[in-house]
């Protein structure tokens, strides 16, 4: 039976990724609290480090206690770890740590250049945990998921689906843009495999589900979760990009900023992590998406 140690075993990550293991494997699991303000790591075989603080779309939080969890605490759970008898570490950066706007497929070759401090504080972890010399036996994993979703979730995948639900129409339609989601199925899969497989190559990898989709593309998988029709305004781009240098004038809720955000595209490559295990991820991008969807129609 292997002993794993788990931080963040409360969070969304935390809570699915306990149920899944307890079920695919044999495995014993030891939480930290931070209550408690120490680290037990006796005889333990896997350290999960998942806790952190996530970005905060509203721009209200204190920049430092970004440093003080996804940075300070990240050292102090793998300085743990390497006095530890533990064999594996794996901690959950993201690939905001790498660029905010993407305009070509993100690779772990990218140079890194985050601007938040959200993305500036899991790199400066990640950076830490690069420098330190790792022992002999011991393998290292640093994952950066893109927008992880699921049943249980809510983010700004519950955001739309809310509208969609609600009639309002998508009038961005003239707009191809394409996105990568992360499955929490797909995710816990791979960590998984990260703890079994001691073939696996310590390093960086990118968590991503195999096909990047567009927004036009997951509004109508919502409708069909939601058994209607999608309700999608196909208006010519040169009117919508007015629309919005109008919105820059005025304040509107729709200006040249938002507009960017909203029609911007993000694609992930997985395909450093596919090669290292050697297997397909268990969930498409669709049955992912449609499960996560069918969960909020459920929850309504």
């Amino acid at each position: 039976m292997k002993k794993v140690f788990l931080t963040g075993a409360n969070g969304f990550v935390g809570k699915n990724l306990t149920l899944f293991l307890q079920k695919n494997t044999t495995i014993s699991i030891s939480t930290y609290d931070k209550n408690l303000g120490h680290l037990d790591m006796k005889n333990l075989d896997v350290v999960i480090h998942l806790a952190g603080k996530a970005h905060d779309l509203n721009n209200i939080a204190n920049p430092q206690d970004y440093y003080n969890v996804n940075t300070e605490l990240t050292k102090n759970v793998f300085n743990a770890f390497l006095d530890s008898h533990a064999k594996v570490f794996i901690t959950l950066s993201s690939v905001k740590a790498v660029v905010d706007n993407l305009k070509n497929i993100l690779t772990e070759e990218q140079i890194p250049n985050p601007i938040t401090h959200y993305g500036k504080s899991k790199l400066l972890a990640e950076q830490y945990i690069l420098s330190q010399i790792i022992p002999d036996g011991k393998r290292v994993y640093i994952l950066r998921p893109c927008m992880i979703h699921g049943p249980g979730n809510k983010g700004n995948l519950n955001l739309l689906y809310n509208k969609v639900r609600k009639g309002f129409p998508w009038p961005l339609g003239a707009f191809d843009n394409k996105r990568s989601f992360c499955s929490i199925d797909n995710l816990c899969f791979v960590i998984n495999e990260l703890i079994q497989n001691d073939q696996i190559p310590s390093g960086v990898y990118n968590i991503a589900d195999d096909e990047a989709l567009s927004t036009n593309e997951l509004i109508k998988l919502i409708a069909e979760s939601e058994g209607k029709k999608p309700f999608i305004w196909h208006i010519p781009k040169f009117i919508i990009k007015s629309i919005s240098k109008i919105g820059d004038l005025f304040r509107l809720p729709l200006n040249t900023e938002r507009l960017g955000k909203l029609t911007e595209s993000f694609i992930v490559s997985n395909q450093k992590l596919i090669n290292a295990i050697n297997k397909t991820l268990p969930v498409s991008t669709r049955e992912g998406l449609l499960k996560t969807f069918n969960s909020f129609n459920n929850a309504k």
